[in-house]
Formats: structure tokens, sequence, C-alpha cells
């Protein structure tokens, strides 16, 4: 059963937490959708300088809008475009400092500074990806790739 608690302070056992909170969320449940809408919800309460946070689903070869939180996003990526779409190439997470240094980013919010999307890989194949835009410059780091790695291969377990 999912309980909300208060944070430590200490982001690495802050994030052992949020996998737990997560793991309750999505135990015993067999929805996509409902799984990836709260796991974007669980993330967008714990993680604080984000404007964004949620996943693009690969369908027919493209990254398709899924579950969110924040503005409005853009509806299809292609395979290898933008952040996202290379993420999906790479078939690795990126971590980017700096958006506007990114050749072909793709600017859905022109808030946004920073980025890190981590490609979801199921059973071998591409699945989606997380996508968590910031509106400050080098947000993320490597305890965050660490840490939001670690919640996509949980999180994959129930999609």
């Amino acid at each position: 059963m999912f309980q909300s608690s208060l944070y430590s302070g200490d982001r690495v056992k802050d994030y052992q937490l949020l996998i737990k909170q997560l793991l309750a969320l999505v135990d015993g449940e067999t929805d996509v959708i409902a799984n990836l809408s709260n796991a974007s919800a669980l993330l967008n309460q714990f993680l604080d300088e984000t404007n964004w946070v949620g996943f693009y689903l690969w369908k027919d070869d493209e990254l398709v809008l899924g579950p969110f939180q924040g503005l409005p996003a853009c509806i299809r990526i292609g395979y290898g475009k933008g952040v996202c779409g290379t993420a999906v190439k790479e078939r690795k997470t990126q971590r980017i400092e700096d958006v506007n240094q990114f050749p072909g980013h793709i600017a859905c919010d022109s808030a946004s500074k920073s980025e890190i999307v981590v490609p979801i890989i199921k059973d071998g194949e591409i699945f989606g990806v997380l996508d968590i835009d910031s509106p400050i410059l080098d947000r993320f780091d490597e305890t965050d790739q660490v840490y939001l790695e670690k919640f996509v291969t949980e999180l994959t377990k129930y999609l």
C-alpha cells in the first residue's frame, strides 16, 4: 500500500524511498497507463526544480506522448531526433546540462534548460523513455541518473 512520506534531504536515501513508494503504487496493477501515470505523478512530487516529468512510448517507429506531469508537450518524436530520440537510438541515458547546446534539441517548453532521458527497454526492445526537464542549467547529476535508471528498471517489471 502506498504511503506518502517526508523525504530526509539525504538524496540517496530519498531515492531509495522513492523506489519503495513506486513499488507500493504498482504492486498488483497490470495496466500500463495507470502505472506510468502514477510513476510520473510520483516523480513530479519527488523532484524539485523540474518543469516536466513524463513518458514517451515507442509506437510505429516513433515516440508518442504518454502519461506526464507538466505543460502540454510535443506529441511525436522521431527516432534519433532530439534528446528523447537520441536516447532511443543509443539505448542509453542522455543527461544534458544545457539543452541549447544539444544539436537538434526539440524545445517543447522554452523554459527547459536541462534534461535527462532514460530509455525503457523491455525484453530487449525499446518500450519508450522517461523524460524529465528542468528550468535550471545542469540540474541533473550522476546520483539522479543512477537512481532514475533504477526507478525505470523497477517500473519496467510492471509494464
